[in-house]
């Protein structure tokens, strides 16, 4: 006790300003810590367990400590690549408000890399926050949003996929059963659990007459019809704005495009497409118009010469003011980044949004927000850029020696985007333009 009386004597006031800083650093460095239970398991909750858990299609479950602290490291460089969680939206230019944006904050990304870099810490058991009660894969995941079941379920014929063998592609047409029109609000596609083992995905085509006032043709991915919906790797529908459907008239047809690979053992796959309709007689203001913009210009001139990157161009012309509701690129494995602009009447031209890492293994979409969606007048012209790499540097691609063309095969390839449409009045067009205008000096005072 004597020591250390003389030794902070000797110290001064010099001294226990040095010690007391060095005591407060210490002191917030461990308040600091990182751990699994306390931080990083929220994240994984939240941002990653829809897929990695068991049963899923995720290659391994990150639910539990035990389970997550061998995949450490990689976890680290796929978030600190931005990898994961699938987020490829170049987040530098375009829009970047998103209903569903599964991307990591930059405050969730240092935490993750803290973690990684300070030993993976297990932390307190208590801090671990209870775990999440997944609904079952048998359940339509819209159901609770609209409270019911669907209105309407239509189930492609069995397809039984043998256990090896090239991937196929199953395209059968199938009657709706509708006798009246009817206006859909909400659409989920949905393989059958064991089909999930196969299903690389299943696009649904609608097939219906054509009438007078039709924005768009109702055929345009020749011959199965206009696109209508989509179950793949990371989208499972769509749920339409309020006031806005999907017209789905008497006597229509839906057209499946089910993608199947072998798994090592046969497989019996089916897929049902699941639609909440508005009640009888009510019709939205707005239609919404599915498209698969720049399919039939990529049908027509997709040429990749073997060893070199090539660019593709399509444009597609808006015949009335649009909404545009969401944004999904669509290529194969040489497929590298695409991009969607707006070139306005006054030759003025806006960067919507850019992809810049592709990922063939993820269909992401992009659903922007209420205040965010394009809106833009009549005569502006989408332009889509596409970019694939045909070179020994995609580490994807089967073989840099090949031309390749178009084709369904991931082996063969394409460019275009799945966008719904929501198409305006020009009184309607003029008001949304006037209220964001208004919100958004609002919001600059």
């Amino acid at each position: 006790m004597l020591m250390g009386n003389t030794t902070c004597r000797r110290m001064g006031g010099a001294g226990f300003a040095a010690a007391f800083l060095l005591s407060s650093a210490l002191a917030a460095s461990a308040q600091e810590e990182v751990t699994f239970t306390r931080d990083v398991a929220p994240i994984l909750q939240q941002r990653c367990q829809t897929c990695h858990r068991t049963g899923q299609m995720a290659p391994m479950s990150l639910v539990t400590y035990d389970e997550v602290r061998p995949w450490a490291r990689a976890i680290r460089s796929n978030v600190a690549e931005r990898s994961m969680p699938p987020w490829h939206i170049d987040k530098t230019i375009g829009i970047q408000e998103f209903d569903n944006d599964i991307s990591l904050s930059e405050a969730e990304i240092d935490t993750v890399l803290r973690w990684v870099d300070a030993g993976a810490p297990r932390g307190n058991p208590a801090d671990m926050p209870p775990p999440i009660d997944w609904p079952s894969d048998e359940i339509w995941r819209l159901e609770e949003r609209y409270g019911r079941p669907p209105d309407l379920v239509v189930s492609s014929p069995p397809w039984t996929q043998a256990a090896e063998g090239q991937d196929q592609w199953w395209q059968p047409m199938v009657e709706t059963g509708l006798t009246e029109d009817r206006w859909a609000t909400g659409i989920e596609i949905r393989p059958t659990v064991e089909a999930r083992r196969v299903t690389h995905h299943s696009n649904v085509y609608l097939q219906q007459e054509e009438e007078p006032g039709d924005h768009v043709s109702v055929v345009d991915v020749t011959p199965r019809g206009s696109y209508f919906s989509e179950f793949a790797i990371g989208k499972i529908g769509d749920v339409f704005r309020e006031n806005t459907g999907k017209l789905v008239k008497a006597g229509s047809r839906f057209t499946f495009d089910n993608h199947y690979h072998s798994v090592g053992e046969e497989v019996t796959a089916q897929t049902d497409v699941g639609v909440w309709f508005y009640p009888r007689g009510v019709v939205p203001k707005y239609r919404v118009y599915g498209q698969a913009m720049g399919a039939r210009q990529s049908q027509r001139d997709m040429d990749l010469p073997p060893g070199v990157e090539t660019v593709h161009h399509a444009y597609i012309p808006l015949p009335a003011p649009a909404r545009l509701e969401n944004y999904q690129p669509h290529m194969h494995i040489r497929g590298k980044a695409m991009t969607m602009e707006a070139i306005y009447p006054d030759g003025r031209v806006e960067m919507l949004n850019h992809v810049a890492e592709f990922d063939f293994n993820w269909h992401v979409n992009y659903v922007y927000t209420d205040d965010s969606a394009p809106v833009l007048p009549r005569g502006t012209v989408i332009k889509l850029t596409a970019w694939h790499d045909n070179t020994e540097s995609n580490r994807n691609n089967p073989d840099p020696r090949q031309w390749v063309g178009w084709g369904q095969r991931s082996y063969d390839d394409m460019y275009h985007a799945h966008v719904n449409v929501t198409y305006l009045t020009e009184e309607d067009y003029e008001q949304i333009v006037a209220e964001r205008r208004a919100r958004q000096s609002d919001n600059q005072q």
